[in-house]
């Protein structure tokens, strides 16, 4: 009889383990969703402010349509991305970036533009935007790292395997992003 409560009691506890584990594994994928969720809203609100942007500088610069077009591909490119997983999401927007970041350069040439308020107030918002992007990638990364670790450590890897937990990706910044730049003050 005592052989029999020890393993009926050895048995609930392994079952309070493995349930324990296995809501924990649930957990980490929901907060990785979720940073990814944080994501996409942050970029969703910066694909919808470019277009008001090339509106309120497209007057102004008549001769560099090329640089318009350029912005508003790359706009397209992120958006088709988006279902694409976090590498193809992450190139797309690194492509925008730069095409945002030659506009800029542009505007810069033009007085009448960067004292217009509605280009500057753009400006800040793509800023503000750019900011709160770069901390919803750390959190998601952060979330991924966590998630990760669980996935392939004993013994939840043992849960993970059982139940089809797959690692996820990081979304990391493309090869040239993370070149240090070189100055040369000669």
């Amino acid at each position: 009889m005592i052989a029999v409560i020890i393993i009926i009691v050895v048995l609930v506890v392994l079952g309070i383990i493995f349930a324990g584990i296995y809501n924990s594994l649930v957990g980490r994928r929901n907060q990785v969703d979720n940073a990814w969720s944080q994501i996409d809203v942050q970029l969703k609100r910066r694909h919808d402010l470019i277009p008001n942007l090339v509106e309120a500088v497209k007057d102004y610069m008549s001769y560099e349509q090329e640089t318009l077009t350029k912005v508003t591909a790359a706009r397209a490119a992120a958006i088709n991305a988006g279902n694409q997983g976090p590498q193809a999401q992450a190139q797309a927007e690194n492509m925008l970036t730069e095409s945002l970041k030659s506009l800029f350069a542009v505007v810069e040439n033009y007085p009448d533009l960067k004292a217009n308020q509605n280009v500057l107030s753009l400006q800040e918002e793509l800023t503000a935007t750019e900011n709160k992007i770069s901390f919803a990638r750390q959190f998601y990364n952060d979330s991924v790292l966590t998630y990760n670790n669980k996935i392939q450590m004993f013994p939840s890897n043992v849960m993970a395997g059982t139940f089809n937990f797959t690692t996820r990706q990081f979304f990391e910044a493309p090869e040239g992003d993370r070149e240090v730049p070189k100055v040369d003050l000669r």
